[in-house]
């Protein structure tokens, strides 16, 4: 990880492939689990794998916005702190949002059933 440089224009890529890592392989064990409801869906993501990737999913949680260690909107979450749109695709945003969660480095601000009358009808989201 150390020698991996962030940018707006590859951190989409670097969160694919990182959560496609996370995810079960065919006949693996999944009685371990680490079960995160995400925007839309439910994952189970494999826990050693999960935790090999702290460290890359907190260089991404940091590219976030300055606001979302206060909590902000989901509207905002793709983009950099320096205002660059690191990808157009909702359900990256879902997967950066799932292993951050799954390594309790992220939360929802409200429960799901709030999340209607929030700007948007979105999460807020918290980095811890």
């Amino acid at each position: 990880m150390a020698n991996i440089i962030i940018t707006a224009t590859n951190m989409s890529e670097l969160i694919r492939n990182a959560f496609r890592d996370c995810l079960f392989k065919e006949g693996e064990d999944t009685a371990n689990l680490v079960k995160v409801e995400g925007i839309t869906s439910m994952f189970g993501l494999h826990p050693k794998r999960l935790e090999e990737k702290r460290e890359l999913v907190t260089a991404l949680l940091a590219e976030l916005p300055e606001e979302f260690k206060e909590g902000y909107t989901f509207l905002n979450f793709c983009t950099t702190k320096d205002g660059k749109q690191w990808t157009g695709e909702h359900k990256v945003c879902e997967q950066l949002i799932v292993m951050a969660i799954g390594l309790e480095l992220m939360e929802y601000c409200m429960p799901r059933e709030m999340w209607a009358v929030l700007p948007g009808g979105v999460p807020y989201l918290i980095v811890k």
